[in-house]
């Protein structure tokens, strides 16, 4: 059993933590004055000059296939990724990168959708939640009726991420309301002007999603993606497609957080002496070391899992769960360790303590987890002896 990384693996981690420090990182001061005045922390033009630096020497489309011009990485390498960019807060991401859906497009639909996403020339979203179905992905009304060679759709999303920026979306459609998700949803390829409108929803952390409204909405029938009918498989594929790298990134959150409070803890003299030399703030460290390997574990074991081409849907879930409520956790003990300061905008933790509060909701809240695992358990699909057993 080896627990270190090899040569490659090594590399890429260095690239990447060189690139975060020299790049991205001494973003940070602008990007926090930019974001108390309201704006975005980085345009959409300042992102794309960050990712051609990073495309030149070589890095881009960490996991898109390399026949379509990416790194095809692997799930491990991919979460150690992840996890140097959770460093810092500026809202960076490498290029190169499309919904893995997608790749289930015929060729036309590639050549109009998937390779300019890829190229960074387009920007998408995908579209399942609404305002009455959102763990219960089920629920969904949003209609499709045939009309002519067309399609018609009506209905409502919200909380869709880059639905504001994204000039099309993958909308998730009812066709068959008697089937419903069982044969009855179809996923479309609508590009914004045929018409769907967006709304910014305000929320308490920097993640901008969107409400977006279908009227009326003509589609084309060669904008189906996938087939008729089996649009929720494709939502399925979406959904579990990486829940490991939402606490990837989580974990290089963490990490950073309590670096600034052991830093806090030794320079900060209250009483005639550092507040680290008080047992209280050595719990609230001890207990977040240990936190954070246990996630560094949960993450990599699951993205493993996924290298290994076996079920990683129980793994993932874990490492979703544990992860949103240890970095809650840390952040809070870490803000704690700052007091005053900590709870002011002059310094990222508190932005970090709203970034990180989103991780226990989307993509599967803490409670959808829980389900997750606790069928798994009850119906035999997995043991708490775990893949060692």
């Amino acid at each position: 059993m080896d627990f270190g990384l090899d040569e490659e693996q090594r590399e890429i981690r260095e690239w990447v933590r060189t690139f975060v420090r020299r790049e991205v990182a001494p973003l940070e001061p602008e990007v926090l004055r930019r974001e108390r005045a309201g704006q975005p922390g980085l345009t959409r033009d300042e992102l794309k000059e960050l990712q051609d630096r990073a495309k030149a020497a070589g890095f881009f489309g960490l996991l898109t296939p390399q026949e379509y011009g990416g790194m095809e990485l692997g799930a491990v390498m991919t979460a150690l990724v992840e996890a140097e960019l959770g460093r810092t807060f500026v809202p960076f991401r490498f290029g190169g990168y499309a919904d893995n859906i997608l790749f289930h497009g015929n060729e036309e639909q590639k050549r109009r959708y998937l390779l300019p996403t890829i190229s960074g020339e387009r920007v998408s979203c995908f579209a399942i939640t609404e305002p009455g179905a959102g763990s219960d992905a089920k629920a969904i009304r949003t209609s499709a009726r045939r009309e002519g060679g067309d399609w018609v759709i009506n209905g409502e999303k919200t909380f869709i991420t880059q639905g504001n920026e994204a000039d099309f979306v993958m909308v998730f459609a009812v066709t068959d309301r008697e089937k419903g998700a069982n044969g009855g949803v179809t996923c479309f390829l609508v590009d914004r002007d045929m018409g769907w409108k967006s709304e910014p929803i305000q929320t308490m952390g920097q993640w901008g999603p969107a409400a977006l409204v279908f009227d009326e909405v003509r589609v084309p029938e060669e904008n189906v993606l996938g087939e008729v009918g089996k649009g929720f498989d494709l939502a399925m594929q979406w959904i579990g497609q990486g829940r490991y790298l939402l606490p990837a990134r989580a974990l290089g959150s963490c990490e950073r957080l309590v670096e600034m409070a052991v830093e806090q803890a030794n320079n900060r003299v209250t009483f005639g002496q550092p507040i680290a030399s008080y047992q209280a703030i050595q719990w609230m460290l001890a207990d977040s070391a240990v936190e954070i390997e246990a996630l560094r574990w949960l993450v990599l074991h699951a993205a493993w899992l996924v290298d290994q081409g076996a079920d990683s849907r129980h793994a993932q879930s874990m490492a979703k769960l544990y992860g949103g409520i240890k970095a809650n956790e840390i952040v809070d003990r870490v803000l704690q360790i700052h007091g005053g300061m900590g709870y002011t905008r002059e310094l990222p933790v508190e932005r970090w303590y709203r970034e990180l509060r989103l991780l226990r909701i989307y993509e599967g809240t803490d409670e959808i987890q829980r389900r997750t695992i606790a069928r798994n358990l009850l119906k035999g699909h997995a043991k708490v002896t775990g893949s060692l057993g």
